[in-house]
């Protein structure tokens, strides 16, 4: 029985590599020359500090454009309320979103089975398995998501006939 299962990963070294660009033009940018600006990456979240808002927004932007550059889709990441921190500047906190959240797994679901296609779903963890008797059914399921616009990066891997 053909089946596929639908997963959101980001690529962490990407990620790392597109942190340290920004790290770098943070060094040499001339509008950054002696501010405490800094970026930072624990596991699966980015920490901004920057002296006032104006640059943590320049540092905000610097990060989308650099992992937009190294091929991270920027949906992944979840910015913040930018919070006070100590030494009068500010900190931001970005999480990286990785694997299939619970809601939008059962939207998933629930508009895979509203469709009356012939195919069947399972949320197993962090992803969702579609399964079903036809290639085509499979196909159909991934066009059907795809036009649910959702704004958390899918992937559809492991097609298994």
């Amino acid at each position: 029985m053909p089946s596929f299962d639908i997963v959101s990963k980001i690529d962490m070294p990407s990620v790392k590599n597109g942190l340290d660009g920004v790290k770098k033009e943070i060094s040499t940018r001339y509008d950054f020359k002696g501010s405490m600006c800094e970026v930072e990456q624990q596991e699966d979240k980015i920490i901004i500090r920057a002296d006032d808002d104006l640059k943590r927004k320049q540092v905000e932007d610097l990060i989308i454009t650099h992992l937009t550059r190294k091929k991270v889709d920027t949906g992944a990441l979840e910015f913040e309320k930018p919070e006070a921190a100590s030494g009068n500047s500010i900190r931001q906190i970005v999480l990286i979103k990785q694997g299939v959240d619970r809601e939008v797994a059962q939207k998933i679901v629930k508009a895979i089975k509203s469709s009356k296609s012939k195919v069947q779903t399972s949320i197993q963890g962090d992803e969702v398995r579609v399964s079903g008797k036809k290639r085509d059914d499979l196909q159909a399921a991934i066009k059907l998501i795809k036009e649910l616009n959702i704004k958390h990066p899918l992937q559809y891997e492991n097609f298994r006939d």
